[in-house]
């Protein structure tokens, strides 16, 4: 094994081997473990005690931030324009506005958004895009909030910090909750809030333990285990 760097060492003497922390330890080890020059997305993984495989276990939904994600968010909404709907989404803050004229850039390969939403009534002509748009996780779908009649609500809500998420085929819940110059208790804050809604999705098909592991890391830090058991303490 080579030698460690100056960086490395310091994290090797702040988290402790097999030890898990609170949120709010965890939230602290994570600054102070991430030496990048920029403002790193602080990101959390949750396994799961469930099998994706099986529909009836499948863990999906939707959450809003308290603290927002740190991002800029990029959302398109698909709807025609100059109606009431275009402008009250533009309003809302919404970077992109229109409907076959981005239709066509999309199936000219351009996906340079985070988020598209649209209304019900459109989904007709967006359909034919979802070969493009659903491997890059940018198909509109009313689960997730992202096909609506109410646009502007869905485009104010994804710009102040609501993310969706699912359970990866590993069994693996992984997002970003915030960024590493976000003080440590917006950080736990996010992450709990984060954390309950995955814990009120438990499907009833989910036996055993259903949380078997929660990390906290940065874009290159380790990952800091939390202690599913010190969550009940909103002091932690």
């Amino acid at each position: 094994m080579g030698k460690l760097t100056k960086n490395q060492k310091l994290v090797a003497g702040k988290i402790e081997a097999g030890k898990a922390y609170s949120l709010i330890e965890a939230a602290k080890l994570v600054k102070e473990i991430t030496f990048t020059k920029f403002d790193a997305s602080v990101d959390i993984a949750i396994r799961l005690g469930v099998d994706p495989r099986k529909a009836n276990q499948m863990v999906r939904g939707v959450v809003s931030l308290p603290h927002g994600t740190g991002k800029q968010i990029r959302v398109l909404v698909l709807v025609t324009p100059d109606t009431e709907v275009a402008a009250a989404a533009k309003e809302a803050g919404a970077d992109y506005v229109g409907l076959e004229e981005y239709i066509e850039k999309i199936k000219g390969g351009w996906t340079d958004v985070d988020v598209i939403i649209t209304q019900p009534s459109n989904m007709g002509k967006i359909g034919a895009l979802g070969r493009i748009l659903g491997p890059r996780g940018l198909m509109p779908n009313p689960k997730s909030g992202t096909v609506t009649m109410d646009v502007a609500k869905a485009v104010k809500e994804v710009k102040q910090g609501k993310i969706d998420f699912k359970v990866d085929k590993t069994a693996i819940i992984h997002t970003s909750i915030g960024k590493v110059s976000f003080t440590p208790e917006q950080i736990a804050d996010n992450a709990r809030t984060f954390i309950d809604t995955v814990v009120k999705l438990k499907p009833a098909a989910a036996k055993g333990t259903y949380m078997k592991s929660i990390y906290l890391s940065s874009t290159m830090s380790l990952g800091v285990k939390v202690d599913p058991k010190a969550l009940d303490d909103k002091t932690n």
